[in-house]
C-alpha cells in the first residue's frame, strides 16, 4: 500500500505532467469508485483544466478551474499511470481520464480506491479528507508541533498512524522509524522523555525524506510505471520476523499492536 513517500512522488510527477491540461472525457468501468452518478461526474469534469496537483496525506488533490477539486485515493493499492495517447493506455482500469491533447491517465485500483469530485467550498466538509493532518515533510510539521501531539496514554505507534495527527504514514514505514528511535510501539506517548521525542522526530523526518528521494518502495509504481528503489534490503526490522537484529543480533519478533502487527527487536525496543 502506497504511503507518504510514494504519494509525494506520484503527485509531484502528476503536477509536472498534467498542469494546464484540459479534460476531454472520462471512461468509467466501476461506478462505485465515484462519489456521484457517472453521468454527473462526466458532465461536471469535462472542459475543466488542471491548475495544480498535490498530496494531502494519502490523498492526491487536483485543483481544477471553475472552483472544483478532483480527489484521488489509492485505497489498498493502485496503479495510476500516464499514457501519451488514449489508444495506448492500460487495458485494465476502473477510470480513464482523457485530455484534449490525446494523452490520458488510468486508475487501476487493487481494493477500495476512490475518486471524488467536489466544489472548493465543500472541501472543508469532505468527510474523508477534512481532518487529514500535516505530513512530516511539510514546513509546518515542526518539533514543537510533534511534541504537542505526543500526549495522552495512546501508544506512540497509534499517534503516528493517526491521520488526524500525522498525515501519510502507515504500517509500512512505521516499524523501522520506531526501531531506529529505540522505542517500543506500545510505549505510551505521555511516557516519552523530551530527548526521545526529539530523536523520534528526527528519525521520522529523515526516513520519509530518504524514502522520497529513493522514489519509494520497489513494489509501488510511479506515474510512468517505474518501480521505486527501496527493496526489502532497505528495511532493518520491518517484515523480517525470525531474522537477526542488525544492531544487537537478537531475533526480530512480530507482535500484535491493537489492530495492527509490529516488527520489533525485543532487546533494542524494550517496553
Amino acid at each position: 500500500m502506497a504511503e507518504l513517500p510514494e504519494l509525494m512522488v506520484l503527485s509531484k510527477q502528476m503536477n509536472e505532467e498534467l498542469k494546464s491540461k484540459e479534460f476531454k472525457s472520462v471512461d468509467v468501468i466501476q461506478e462505485k469508485c465515484l462519489n456521484m452518478e457517472v453521468d454527473s461526474f462526466k458532465d461536471q469534469i469535462t472542459g475543466k483544466t488542471i491548475k495544480k496537483v498535490y498530496n494531502k496525506g494519502k490523498w492526491i488533490f487536483f485543483e481544477l478551474t471553475d472552483n472544483y477539486h478532483l480527489l484521488l485515493n489509492l485505497g489498498m493499492g493502485a496503479d495510476i499511470l500516464y499514457h501519451n495517447s488514449d489508444k495506448n493506455s492500460a487495458e485494465e482500469y476502473q477510470c480513464r481520464f482523457n485530455f484534449t491533447d490525446s494523452s490520458c491517465f488510468t486508475c487501476k485500483f487493487w481494493w477500495f480506491g476512490h475518486v471524488d469530485l467536489v466544489l472548493n467550498n465543500e472541501l472543508s466538509d469532505h468527510k474523508s479528507t477534512k481532518d487529514i493532518a500535516i505530513s512530516p515533510l511539510d514546513s509546518d510539521f515542526t518539533l514543537d508541533y510533534f511534541k504537542k501531539i505526543c500526549t495522552g496514554r495512546a501508544m506512540i505507534k497509534n499517534i503516528i498512524l493517526n491521520q488526524k495527527k500525522v498525515g501519510g504514514i502507515g504500517n509500512v514505514y512505521i516499524h523501522d522509524i520506531l526501531f531506529k528511535a529505540k522505542l517500543h510501539p506500545k510505549k505510551p506517548a505521555n511516557s516519552l522523555e523530551s530527548f526521545q521525542i526529539d530523536n523520534l522526530f528526527e528519525v521520522m523526518v529523515e526516513n520519509i525524506r530518504y524514502a522520497f528521494d529513493k522514489k519509494g518502495l520497489a513494489y509501488e509504481k510511479d506515474f510512468y510505471g517505474k518501480n521505486g528503489d527501496l527493496t526489502k534490503d532497505y528495511f532493518l526490522v520491518a517484515y523480517k520476523e525470525g531474522e537477526k537484529c542488525p544492531y544487537c543480533g537478537r531475533i526480530i519478533e512480530k507482535i500484535k499492536t491493537g489492530s495492527t502487527s509490529s516488527y520489533i527487536c525485543p532487546e533494542c525496543q524494550k517496553l
